[in-house]
């Protein structure tokens, strides 16, 4: 198996320009997944390096091989795509081994071949069946089997998990996951899913209009964030975002019963500051009245209060306790200092 590394990547449409100069390596063996809002060129990314977008500018590597202008079925590539994509009239081994068998490899290679996938996605049982017969998850991975028999040196899914259900997406998450640790192939994953993005991969690539956010592992994305749309875009729920006022060496707002010390970096009076707070960072003061509880969600072991502030903006705090809020409830709300994130409020950058 081999890394992939980008190098000024960029695509452009005409007169529009939909990537930005992206620099990016991808480890040997590394299950790197590209996340963002719709729009902001993830697929496009992904497709650049199956070949199935022109590279305008920058260059495309695949272990040592330079593959920026090479065609698509000589990279070493094998795509998944959100559509299975299966032929409806063969059956599931068919369908693993239609690849190989358009390449003139010998009968019995195939067969081995696909039931060495089938073995790894559990698919044993129905290699006999027609695509009609299974499942959405079933036929993803018959998709995926279909991939795996080509032996390729990098695997690309393109949001293959957009029309499963809850519970179905769940599982193949899951599938997936246990297909990286058994090959060992590199993988690059394309979702809109931050959760996804959070329970799938060691590397995450946060895109917005086409450039590079921040890259890293999950959870130092989630502790670490530069500015405040990665803080914003990883975690679920969101980060909740105030407005405050720093005075006197301290950040202030109505909602909060103690203020918060400003962080290095940060000027100590008269200026404003974007507060970032995870919800499970906030407290709930009992005895406090600064905001309202204008709604909660009991999902059983946690709840999520959502709380409207004395000017009007909006919180979401979990609670875990036996005590829990009641919608129309009067709280008070403190945060922990320590996780406590400051932006600025133009650039948006962190303020460290």
């Amino acid at each position: 198996m081999t890394g992939v590394t980008l190098k000024g990547a960029i695509k452009r449409y005409g007169q529009t320009q939909v990537i930005h100069g992206i620099d990016l390596e991808i480890e040997d063996g590394e299950f790197c997944v590209f996340v963002g809002p719709s729009g902001c060129g993830k697929s496009t990314l992904l497709r650049m390096i199956a070949g199935l977008e022109e590279t305008t500018e920058g260059e495309i590597r695949i272990g040592q091989r330079d593959v920026t202008h090479m065609d698509p079925a000589k990279r070493g590539v094998a795509m998944v795509f959100q559509t299975y994509a299966l032929y409806p009239h063969m059956s599931v081994a068919e369908n693993m081994g239609f690849g190989l068998r358009m390449n003139g490899v010998p009968k019995a290679e195939i067969d081995k071949k696909v039931a060495e996938a089938s073995e790894i996605l559990k698919l044993d049982p129905y290699l006999k069946r027609k695509p009609k017969a299974l499942s959405g998850g079933q036929r993803q991975r018959v998709a995926i089997g279909r991939a795996i028999v080509r032996g390729p040196e990098v695997f690309l899914f393109d949001e293959p998990l957009s029309n499963l259900d809850a519970e179905l997406r769940v599982e193949m998450r899951v599938e997936i996951a246990r297909l990286h640790q058994e090959i060992g192939a590199t993988m690059i994953y394309v979702t809109h899913d931050q959760v996804e993005a959070m329970t799938m991969a060691d590397k995450i690539v946060v895109l917005r209009d086409g450039r590079i956010e921040q890259v890293g592992a999950p959870m130092d994305l989630y502790r670490d964030p530069d500015n405040r749309f990665v803080a914003g875009f990883i975690g679920s729920p969101a980060m909740n975002f105030l407005e405050c006022d720093v005075v006197d060496g301290t950040v202030r707002h109505p909602a909060l019963t103690d203020s918060i010390p400003v962080t290095n970096g940060v000027p100590t009076d008269a200026r404003k500051v974007i507060l970032g707070i995870r919800p499970e960072h906030i407290a709930v003061d009992r005895s406090g009245d600064t905001c309202t509880v204008d709604l909660t969600e009991a999902l059983g072991g946690v709840s999520y209060s959502y709380l409207l502030t004395p000017n009007g903006d909006k919180l979401i705090v979990e609670e875990r306790d036996d005590q829990r809020s009641n919608t129309g409830e009067r709280i008070g709300i403190s945060v922990r200092p320590e996780r406590a994130m400051l932006f600025d409020p133009e650039s948006g950058m962190r303020l460290r």
